[in-house]
């Protein structure tokens, strides 16, 4: 493979269906040829051809389903919607070749197994256990089953997430009296005016895009506005609420997700999803997982409801003593701001997006040894993406795009996928790694930059610890270099460990600058921001916890027939963890993208279980220096470069010199657990 980048500009999305099912016939024809070689299987006869022809596809499908992410018109819809299918039947029919599980199966079973390097015979591991999980062990009707609920899953998983878009971008509010706004900060104003203009129209243009919904909600004096977008959000994508829709509504597809879910985990021989997950987990049982979570909620509970006890008997002072789902960011920032005499709003100017990319590129140099250089002239999918080049000394490790701003036709969040990852080539070369780094900014305006809250700082940090984790691998197989191979819930580990950095006295000042004056964070507003950083952290720890339990007892349930029981299982768990219970008419659920159309199902709780690696990481740090290039090398040598070459355990336990605990966390979120006596 060249080292070549992606040619965005030549990319036609009409001829990507053509292209696939070329590209998989050829890959089917090698397969088979792979499988009837005489010769005893061997690395070289066997494991290589195949991670030849995964990495092909690979390289085809990444920025197909990047731009269908970033620039999601109809044409590069349609060609998504087009190829899918044809990946997860050739994914279907690669996980239940008999003749090919039975070849992996006898080369590790073989003496030449034992000559294999670790890497390697943690890539045969895995191949053989996804063998199992994607059903090689079902013949006749039971194998034709598997497959058609895979191909299921994945047309449902592809249409929730568009339905949330769909519905997302759907909604939109025209306001001309500026005073119906009053509260909005005036920068969030000239972001709406020029929305407003986009669509030929005077006065402002509000969405339910992050960086509109947010200031409004955080900011607008103007109670039942507040409740209308509130409204308008927590029901997209149902079939309630100001955009009611049965065309977009999720309701019956999580219904159908959640069944064919079951019934394939019953195939395998799990009792339910949840089993089946854990089985690519580091968590050992759903038991565990359930315990992990609940404790944290015991341990975060009695602080939670003292903040909302505080919050409700501040918003009585201000007039509120009904205090309401819509009314909580308000009085929430309002509570802050008379706490702590701070605001996101007011930390914006201090943090424009090249001051903190600039301090960013400067804290990863330091810690792991890289210099971090923006490439020219690259052939790019859209004014706004960058690309950059990792080095160290005079060796290139890594290419990453940024796409960093929000705009219509744009899949809302962040996020770090993998353009390409690294391997050995045959000519003995490596192939580099490439990352694409996605967020969802405000963009710059006619005069001023990309300012960013201190929350967007942590997002920017986290997204881009994903990508360290990626690009910083010195694992030259492709299923274990990078991210490749890592357990789903020690993958945050990285992403989570660098946001520890954006509240470091020692590093505010490399990644912040008044966009006008220049200046620094200042040390007060330095103090107050440290001050409230765990301001409500009890809530926030219980929001996660919720969604977390959410999703995994969800998926231990062995039967779901409607979307009466999904809202059972939800408010079983916010009466257990919530010390604010919503509106009847939220349907957090139907735009839960997270579980029903990414990669967390029955896995969400993994945010928490990696911020209890993080937190434990980087409590070396805080004991040998927060910018110690030994620390960090240390942990560039046992996690980032190992990627999933070794079990998440034991690299963890090379890195600390023990098992995790979750003190950390728990001090670092300013929560104390009571003393319940000796053990």
């Amino acid at each position: 493979m060249s080292q070549a980048l992606p040619a965005f500009s030549q990319l036609d999305p009409q001829a990507f269906p053509a292209q696939c099912q070329q590209l998989l016939d050829q890959a089917r024809s090698e397969v088979a040829a792979l499988t009837e070689d005489a010769a005893p299987p061997s690395w070289d006869n066997l494991m290589a051809p195949l991670e030849a022809i995964d990495d092909r596809i690979g390289q085809f499908w990444a920025p197909l389903s990047h731009l269908h992410s970033v620039i999601a018109g109809d044409a590069w819809r349609e060609a998504y919607n087009q190829c899918l299918p044809q990946l997860t039947a050739y994914n279907s029919e690669m996980g239940q070749n008999r003749p090919l599980y039975e070849r992996v199966k006898a080369l590790a079973e073989s003496e030449a197994f034992q000559g294999l390097s670790r890497p390697q015979q943690k890539v045969v591991e895995n191949v053989l256990r996804d063998f199992t999980l994607s059903g090689v062990g079902l013949e006749g009707d039971a194998a034709k089953r598997f497959t058609e609920i895979q191909q299921r899953l994945s047309t449902l998983s592809t249409e929730f997430g568009n339905h949330v878009m769909d519905a997302t971008d759907g909604w939109e509010k025209f306001i001309d009296d500026a005073e119906t706004l009053s509260g909005v900060p005036e920068s969030v104003l000239t972001n709406l005016k020029a929305a407003a203009e986009a669509k030929d129209k005077s006065g402002y243009r509000l969405s339910l895009d992050i960086p509109t919904y947010l200031p409004v909600m955080q900011y607008a004096n103007n109670r039942e506005l507040r409740k209308e977008l509130y409204e308008a959000y927590v029901t997209r994508a149902s079939n309630i609420g100001p955009n009611a829709s049965d065309e977009l509504n999720n309701g019956p597809l999580m219904v159908e997700i959640l069944q064919l879910r079951q019934e394939l985990s019953k195939l395998l021989g799990f009792d339910h999803y949840a089993d089946n997950s854990l089985a690519t987990k580091m968590a050992g049982s759903s038991q565990q997982v359930i315990s992990f979570l609940e404790e944290l909620a015991e341990a975060s509970k009695p602080m939670a409801e003292q903040e909302l006890a505080e919050l409700k008997a501040f918003a009585a002072e201000q007039g509120c003593d009904d205090l309401q789902a819509w009314d909580v960011p308000y009085y929430g920032e309002k509570l802050r701001e008379a706490r702590y005499a701070i605001s996101q709003e007011e930390l914006k100017p201090y943090f424009p997006l090249d001051k903190v990319l600039e301090g960013l590129f400067k804290v990863a140099g330091q810690l792991f040894d890289v210099s971090i250089q923006q490439l020219d002239d690259q052939d790019l999918w859209h004014k706004d993406a960058r690309c950059y080049a990792i080095t160290r000394g005079d060796e290139a490790l890594a290419h990453f795009y940024l796409d960093l701003f929000a705009r219509p036709n744009k899949r809302g969040g962040a996020w770090m996928a993998d353009c390409r990852g690294r391997r050995l080539l045959g000519d003995d070369a490596v192939q580099r790694p490439v990352a694409f780094l996605v967020c969802n900014f405000t963009p710059p305006s006619a005069d001023r930059p990309s300012l960013l809250t201190h929350n967007d700082v942590t997002t920017l940090f986290h997204e881009f610890g994903h990508g360290l984790h990626h690009m910083l691998t010195q694992i030259d197989y492709l299923g274990v270099s990078g991210i490749s191979g890592v357990a789903w819930d020690a993958v945050e580990l990285p992403s989570q460990f660098l946001e520890n950095w954006c509240w470091e006295k020692a590093v505010i000042p490399d990644i912040s600058a008044h966009y006008q004056t220049g200046e620094p964070l200042p040390d007060d507003m330095l103090e107050k921001l440290l001050a409230a950083k765990n301001f409500q952290s009890g809530m926030q720890m219980l929001r996660q916890i919720e969604f977390a339990l959410f999703d995994f007892k969800l998926h231990m349930q062995d039967k779901i027939d409607s979307e009466a029981d999904i809202d059972a299982v939800m408010q079983a768990v916010r009466d257990q963890v919530a010390v604010m219970q919503p509106p009847a008419f939220n349907r957090f659920q139907n735009s839960f993208s997270h579980i029903f159309a990414g990669g967390y199902a029955a896995g969400y709780y993994s945010y928490k279980w990696a911020e209890v690696l993080s937190a434990d990481a980087f409590s070396l740090f805080e004991e040998e220096g927060v910018l110690s290039p030994q620390a960090g090398e240390r942990f560039r040598r046992e996690i980032l470069e190992q990627g999933g070459a070794e079990d998440a355990a034991v690299l963890f336990k090379n890195f600390r010199g023990r098992e995790p605990a979750n003190d950390a966390l728990l001090r670092h979120s300013g929560i104390v657990k009571e003393n319940k006596g000796a053990a």
